[in-house]
């Protein structure tokens, strides 16, 4: 028999920790332990791969004002299709009520010290996105600004030219061992799901699987009514070819569903998208920084799964998280999710930093590790889809968009 692949491995330890926490519950708590490391790898390594991967992202293009162009528009796109993401997530999560009725103890000791902080302002999050110490940012895991700073290096190292150059491939080299890296952590996923759902099981109890359930439907609801109302709208008001854009996009779609793996799909999505005839430049920069500022899934899951804490967390507090801080964390999601890395679970760290700055039980974070191996699958084939879509608009508002190649390809 083969071995099974990541995602069954994932799937078999979140049924072993169901089962050890129903009939060996005192056991699952000491389970914990394994939980936390795994949560604090995840941590370790998002950093050091955000700043590699903008930086090869943005400088490996070459071409400034090409880029300032091509940027420009990514960036208009990008803010649109992951604003209108956080809307449908947010009504979604409100009209199910997913954590409706759940209680959170908050207990978050075993990950350390969480300081205590308050909603940022406007002119709070303005400010915080320009480090003053790049070190002490990947010391803090502040991802955001983490991104900024690697946005203005990566100009930096394309107008210096040929000194830059080492300084380019040392970021390629560094994306490669963090992707690596991000595949050995991965290895112990299934011990940290099955520990993370084991732990939540006997302090809960079985009952706390079916908010499980309706978050899971939730969110697979919510991204099918994105898909058709977002992208349905985008592909009718930029006339992209809707056949051969289905036809080119299914096997990277298919392929990044299967192994919920971003990084598995971009050789695909790069070959598929030149065949449909968008200009290899522009999918070179479009796709690569796509895959840091346009998680449309990801970002829909974030609006999604932070409110569901919220609605389990009031169960324990009392506290109603009304549609106020709920729409002032879905500000601060809008500038933290650009720097969600297209890796598996990576997305767990932007949560967990929302749920510090809102004072929100740590615990709901680890709750749903036990099931993001099946969010993982539709937010991740997603991102892909959202990200191929990006790179055809881009090329149609540069004029480049080669109809008769996608037709030639694709059929019509």
């Amino acid at each position: 028999m083969r071995r099974p692949n990541l995602t069954h491995q994932i799937l078999i330890g979140l049924v072993v920790g169901v089962l050890l926490g129903v009939f060996a519950p005192s056991l699952a708590a000491h389970t914990a332990v394994l939980r936390d490391i795994f949560l604090q790898l995840i941590k370790a390594m998002v950093g050091p791969l955000v700043f590699a991967s903008v930086v090869q992202g943005i400088a490996g293009t070459g071409d400034l004002r090409r880029v300032g162009r091509i940027g420009a528009k990514s960036l208009l796109y990008f803010e649109i299709a992951t604003t209108a993401a956080l809307a449908i997530g947010l009504l979604a999560v409100n009209l199910v009520k997913p954590g409706a009725g759940m209680h959170l103890t908050g207990d978050a000791s075993s990950l350390g010290e969480t300081p205590k902080a308050h909603p940022l302002n406007i002119t709070e999050m303005i400010l915080h996105v320009f480090t003053s110490s790049f070190t002490d940012s990947l010391a803090r895991n502040d991802v955001l600004q983490v991104v900024a700073f690697a946005v203005i290096f990566a100009i930096a190292v394309t107008a210096a030219g040929e000194p830059g150059r080492p300084i380019l491939a040392l970021c390629g080299s560094l994306t490669q061992v963090m992707f690596k890296f991000a595949g050995i952590i991965m290895l112990f996923a299934p011990i940290g799901v099955g520990a993370a759902i084991a732990v939540t099981v006997s302090k809960q109890g079985i009952g706390v699987l079916l908010p499980l359930g309706k978050l899971i439907l939730t969110l697979y609801g919510a991204l099918v009514v994105f898909i058709l109302v977002v992208f349905g709208t985008v592909i009718r008001v930029c006339r992209v070819p809707l056949k051969p854009f289905v036809r080119a996009v299914r096997e990277p779609f298919v392929l990044a569903f299967a192994t919920a793996n971003s990084e598995a799909a971009l050789p695909k999505a790069f070959e598929a998208m030149e065949k449909l005839g968008v200009p290899r430049g522009i999918v070179a920069f479009v796709l690569p920084a796509g895959y840091t500022f346009n998680l449309d899934g990801a970002t829909l899951h974030l609006a999604v799964a932070s409110v569901f804490i919220a609605q389990a967390a009031e169960g324990t507090t009392g506290i109603h998280f009304g549609l106020g801080r709920q729409l002032t964390m879905m500000a601060t999601l809008m500038l933290t999710s650009k720097g969600v890395a297209a890796v598996p679970r990576a997305s767990m760290v932007v949560l967990i930093a929302t749920l510090q700055s809102f004072n929100l039980p740590l615990e709901g974070a680890a709750m749903i590790l036990g099931v993001d191996a099946l969010l993982d699958m539709a937010r991740t084939s997603v991102n892909v889809l959202g990200n191929c879509l990006a790179s055809v608009v881009v090329a149609r508002w540069e004029g480049e968009f080669d109809g008769a190649k996608a037709r030639a390809n694709f059929g019509p």
